[in-house]
């Protein structure tokens, strides 16, 4: 065996969801964040076309973040729909994090790879930002707003039209015990066909 199989099967089972409100006031560098992101790099892709960028919000840059996010929440969504709770977190999330990955698809401009597929290297590369962050015992949270689909984003991002941001992904250390969790068992979501 190459690698010690039951350290990454520990990676991916204890990988979590760890939202902001969750995050300690402990500070994650620099050098981190360019960890997790040189791991994102390795996800795979069809044609080798690298669909991922990032833009990494951290210090002040997270203030920008998050005026971005509240303003363009009240500024999209009808006021009878506007949900309070919502809007705080908007507001409060990047500035609880130490970091903010915006990750977007930067669509292939021969178009020989179909759309979905782009947007499925991107997906993976998340992943291993998530996985990354596990074995570093940093937590992780990867949200979508309905607001990161939209021309503003891609506007705020500086980013052409016909490419999508995927997610913020949040990032700090746990201010608690590592969360527990669970799955369905196999047997639950698999069919075996043998003949």
């Amino acid at each position: 065996m190459r690698f010690n199989l039951s350290e990454i099967n520990e990676v991916i089972r204890q990988r979590r969801t760890i939202y902001p409100e969750q995050f300690s006031s402990r500070k994650v560098h620099r050098e981190q964040v360019e960890l997790l992101l040189n791991n994102a790099l390795w996800a795979p892709t069809h044609g080798n076309t690298q669909p991922w960028r990032f833009k990494v919000f951290m210090e002040d840059g997270r203030n920008q973040l998050a005026d971005f996010l509240s303003s363009t929440y009240l500024k999209l969504t009808p006021k009878d729909q506007q949900n309070d709770k919502k809007l705080a977190k908007m507001l409060t999330r990047p500035k609880l994090s130490s970091a903010v990955v915006a990750v977007w698809m930067e669509r292939d401009k021969t178009r020989r790879i179909l759309e979905i597929e782009e947007i499925e290297a991107v997906a993976c590369s998340i992943q291993n930002m998530h996985l990354t962050c596990t074995a570093y015992g940093l937590g992780g949270f990867w949200s979508t707003p309905k607001l990161i689909y939209t021309a503003e984003m891609n506007e705020f991002l500086n980013i052409s039209p016909e490419d999508k941001c995927l997610g913020l992904f949040y990032i700090g250390y746990p201010a608690e015990e590592w969360p527990k969790a669970h799955r369905k068992p196999l047997e639950y979501v698999t069919e075996w066909i043998t003949e």
